[in-house]
């Protein structure tokens, strides 16, 4: 039971990278297919729409930091810490990387058709952004709560 316990901690700590990269590179297909579909009509901007397919990558970012942050050795004292911070965390910017996806699919579909809402387009997207934050802060200070 007790290595069943340090694996979860293991997992934990590998988990926000893995499930941040899972939903970053499905928000960013989503996006980066949008915007593919986009350039074929529009004669000019093609920049704005590779941005916005970028968009989603942030995911993978924040649980790199989040690892890091977790990256301690794992004793039975601290792993079902480590697996619950991180786990959590990872689903959660595992579904933030996805649904931001499908927000800047509906915004690129948007500005194709009508370009001078580009800024207002982005809203949703950055509304989703912002609760990625949140799960990364609070990641960040749950983590330096755990015993070493």
């Amino acid at each position: 039971m007790d290595q069943v316990i340090l694996v979860l901690g293991w997992l934990g700590i590998y988990a926000p990278v893995a499930l941040g990269t899972i939903g970053s590179s499905i928000g960013c297909t989503l996006a980066g297919q949008a915007a593919a579909g986009a350039m074929l009509d529009v004669e000019s901007g093609y920049g704005k729409y590779i941005g916005l397919a970028a968009m989603p990558s942030t995911q993978a970012i924040l649980g790199i930091v989040i690892m890091f942050s977790l990256n301690r050795g794992v004793t039975l004292t601290n792993a079902p810490g480590l697996a619950a911070i991180g786990v959590l965390s990872g689903v959660a910017l595992l579904f933030n990387g996805v649904y931001q996806g499908r927000s800047l699919v509906s915004a690129i579909d948007t500005v194709k058709n009508k370009p001078e809402v580009f800024g207002l387009s982005l809203a949703p997207a950055a509304i989703v952004e912002g609760f990625a934050v949140f799960t990364f802060v609070f990641a960040l200070v749950l983590s330096g709560a755990l015993p070493q």
